[in-house]
C-alpha cells in the first residue's frame, strides 16, 4: 500500500480521492503544511508516498504515470509529487522546509506539491517529469478554469492513450504492424486478470520450448505446429513488455527474464530444428544450428559493445560525423526508416521468417536462409558502425572502456600475461584481436582432428590476449575487440567439433557454446543495469575466453573423437551450472533487495 497526502480542502464533486484509491493509495488529508509534515512522518518508511494538491484535475492515467512508476525515485506532474522509500528523506526535508519557512504558523497548503517539487530541484534531487502528451494534469485556480480542465479531460480517451503508450516507441515492421495492433489488447486482458509481466514472459518461454519439442519430432505436422507456436510465443513476448508499460510493472528481475528468455527461446528452437532434421530424414544440420547461434550471438555482442563504447562519448568536433548525418537524412524519408529496420532482421522479422520456413520447408533450408539473412544484417550494421567510428572522432570515457574490458571476458592467463607485459605498448587492440582469432580458427580449420597445430594457434591467441587489458579500450574501433574474441572462441569450438566427425560432438559443442554465451549475455545485462560485471571469481572460475579456447584445442589434440565429445558435454554442464547458479542468485537477490526497476526500450533484438 502507498499513501497519498491530499493537501487543502477537498473540492465538491471531485473524483480525485477515488482515483487515487483505485491506484492503490491510502488517502490522507492535510489542511496546512504542519499537517502534511506530520502525516508524512507517520507513513511507514517502506512505503511510497505522494503529495497531491486537492484541486488537481486530470486523467487517472496521468496520475498513474506520475505517481506509481517504479523506475523513478522521485517523479512529479503539475500539482503532484511522489517519492519511493529511498527518496523519502529528501521529500521529508523539502516539506519540513516549507513548514519552517512559515515560522511555526499554520500555512495553507495551496500549491504545496509544486513548491516541494521546486525545493527538490533546488536541492539537486533528480525529479522525473512525466511526459503526458494529450493527457491532462492541472491545478485550476477558479471554477472557470476547473470547468475548462474537466472539459479537456472528457475530450481525451484516457484508456486509448494508455493502450497506445503500452506499445514500444521504436520497433520492427513486423512487430508494429502484425503483432502490436492486437497484442496490446491481450496485455490489457492480462492486466485486468491480475497477471504479471513475469508470468507472461514465462508463458512465452514455455510456448517456445513446446515449439522446439514439436520441431524435434521431425514430422511435417510437428514442423507446422512448431511454426505456429513460435509465432504465438513471439506474440506473448511482445505482450509482456506491453503489459509492463500498461500497468507500470517494471522490475530488474523482469528485464533480466525478458532478455534472457528471448535468447533461450531462439537457441532452444535451433536445437529442436536440428533434432527434427535428424529424426525426420537423417539430415545432420547441427553445424548449421551452431553456426546460426554463433552468428546471432556475435551480432548481439557487436550491438552491445558499440552501444556501451558510445553511450557517453562526445564528438571531438562537436558533431556526430558525416555517417551519422547521412543516417539522419535517411530517417527523414519515411520508407527508408522501415526498410533499414527490416534489413537488420530484428527479432520479429527473424522469428516470422523462421516460423514460416519451418512450416513450409525443411530445417536445412530454414538454417540457410537464417545464416544468409543474419550474415547480411551483420555486415550492414557492422560496416555502418565502423564508418561512423572512423569519421566521428569521438572522445571515449573511462566508463565505456571499463565496459568493453568486462565484455572481453579476459581470464587468469590474460591477466598474468598482462602483468608480465605491462611495459609493452600494444597498439590497435581491434586488429590484434582479429589477428589472434584468425590464427586459432584457421589453424583449427586447416589441420586434421588430433593435430597440435590448433594448440599452437591457441597459444598465439593466449599470448596476444593481454591486448584487451593492458591499456583502456578507448580507440575508435576498440569496441570490435569483444566480438572478435567471441567469434574466435565460438568458431574454434564449432570447427573442432565438426572435425571430430562423431554424431554427438556438434550437439555437445552446441551446449558448450550456449553455456558460454549465457555467461556473456549475463555480463551484458548486468552492465546495462548498472550492476557492474560479474564477480571476478566467476570470470576466473570460468577460465576466460583465452583459457577456454586453449583448453578445447588441447582436449581435441589429446583425446579421441568419442572422448572429445564426452569432454565437451562435461565442460558444458559444469560451466552451465556455475554461471546459472551465480546469475540466478544475483538477479533474484537484486529483485528482493529493491534494486531500481528497469525496462529495456532499446533496439529490437
Amino acid at each position: 500500500m502507498s499513501t497519498a497526502i491530499l493537501t487543502g480542502q477537498p473540492v465538491p464533486g471531485s473524483s480525485l480521492e477515488g482515483d487515487l484509491r483505485s491506484l492503490g493509495f491510502d488517502v490522507r488529508f492535510a489542511h496546512d503544511t504542519g499537517d502534511a509534515e506530520a502525516l508524512l512522518a507517520a507513513v511507514p518508511a517502506g512505503q511510497r508516498v505522494a503529495v497531491v494538491d486537492a484541486r488537481f484535475v486530470g486523467h487517472v492515467h496521468a496520475l498513474r504515470l506520475g505517481l506509481t512508476d517504479p523506475r523513478f525515485p522521485v517523479a512529479a506532474l503539475p500539482g503532484a509529487v511522489s517519492a519511493q522509500p529511498a527518496a523519502r528523506p529528501a521529500l521529508t526535508r523539502a516539506v519540513a522546509r516549507e513548514t519552517s519557512a512559515a515560522g511555526g504558523v499554520a500555512v495553507a497548503t495551496e500549491n504545496l506539491a509544486d513548491r516541494v517539487t521546486a525545493t527538490l530541484d533546488a536541492d539537486g534531487v533528480t525529479v522525473h517529469r512525466t511526459e503526458l502528451g494529450t493527457l491532462v494534469a492541472a491545478v485550476p485556480a477558479d471554477p472557470q478554469e476547473r470547468n475548462e480542465a474537466r472539459q479537456a479531460v472528457a475530450a481525451v480517451d484516457d484508456e486509448a492513450v494508455r493502450l497506445r503508450g503500452a506499445v514500444k516507441a521504436r520497433d520492427g515492421f513486423f512487430t508494429t504492424y502484425c503483432v502490436s495492433p492486437y497484442s496490446r489488447y491481450l496485455a490489457r486482458w492480462c492486466a485486468r486478470r491480475g497477471l504479471t509481466p513475469n508470468q507472461v514472459t514465462t508463458a512465452s518461454l514455455l510456448t517456445a520450448l513446446i515449439a522446439a519439442g514439436c520441431a524435434a519430432t521431425g514430422t511435417r505436422a510437428g514442423f507446422v505446429a512448431a511454426g505456429l507456436l513460435l509465432l504465438f510465443s513471439f506474440v506473448l513476448d511482445c505482450t509482456d513488455g506491453q503489459l509492463a508499460r500498461y500497468s507500470l510493472q517494471y522490475s530488474t528481475l523482469g528485464a533480466w527474464l525478458d532478455a534472457t528468455f528471448d535468447r533461450a527461446k531462439e537457441y532452444a528452437y535451433y536445437a529442436g530444428l536440428a533434432l527434427g532434421a535428424a529424426r525426420g530424414g537423417g539430415d545432420d544440420v547441427w553445424a548449421l544450428a551452431l553456426g546460426a547461434m554463433v552468428l546471432q550471438t556475435c551480432r548481439h555482442v557487436v550491438d552491445f559493445s558499440f552501444n556501451e563504447a558510445n553511450a557517453d562519448s562526445t564528438a571531438a568536433d562537436g558533431g556526430a560525423g558525416p555517417t551519422a548525418a547521412l543516417s539522419g537524412r535517411l530517417d527523414s524519408v519515411g520508407w527508408t526508416v522501415w526498410a533499414r529496420r527490416m534489413i537488420v532482421l530484428p527479432i520479429g522479422e527473424r522469428w516470422a521468417m523462421i516460423a514460416v520456413l519451418t512450416a513450409l520447408t525443411t530445417p536445412r533450408i530454414t538454417f540457410y536462409a537464417l545464416l544468409i539473412g543474419c550474415a547480411f544484417a551483420a555486415t550492414y550494421t557492422t560496416a555502418g558502425r565502423v564508418l561512423r567510428s572512423l569519421t566521428r572522432r569521438a572522445r571515449y570515457t573511462d566508463r565505456g572502456a571499463r565496459a568493453l574490458a568486462d565484455l572481453t571476458d579476459s581470464g587468469p592467463l590474460a591477466e598474468l600475461l598482462a602483468r608480465l607485459t605491462r611495459r609493452v605498448n600494444l597498439r590497435a587492440p581491434a586488429y590484434v584481436a582479429l589477428l589472434a582469432g584468425a590464427v586459432v580458427v584457421v589453424a583449427s580449420w586447416t589441420a586434421p582432428y588430433g593435430s597440435w597445430w590448433p594448440v599452437l594457434g591457441a597459444v598465439v591467441y593466449v599470448l596476444l590476449s593481454p591486448v584487451a587489458i593492458v591499456r583502456p579500450l578507448k580507440g575508435a574501433l576498440d569496441w570490435l575487440v569483444p566480438p572478435f574474441y567471441r567469434a574466435a572462441e565460438y568458431g574454434t569450438v564449432l570447427v573442432l567439433a565438426a572435425k571430430a566427425e562423431v554424431n554427438g560432438a556438434l550437439p555437445a559443442a552446441f551446449g558448450l557454446v550456449a553455456a558460454v554465451a549465457y555467461h556473456h549475455y549475463d555480463t551484458v545485462y548486468r552492465i546495462r543495469g548498472d550492476a557492474g560485471a560479474p564477480p571476478h571469481w566467476l570470470v576466473r572460475a570460468a577460465d576466460g575466453h583465452e583459457g577456454r579456447t586453449l583448453l578445447v584445442t588441447v582436449l581435441a589434440a589429446l583425446l579421441t573423437a568419442a572422448q572429445f565429445e564426452v569432454a565437451l558435454v562435461v565442460l558444458a554442464v559444469a560451466l552451465a551450472l556455475l554461471v546459472l547458479a551465480e546469475s540466478i542468485r544475483f538477479w533474484v537477490t537484486a529483485h528482493l533487495g529493491g534494486a531500481p526497476a528497469v525496462h529495456d526500450e532499446g533496439e529490437p533484438a
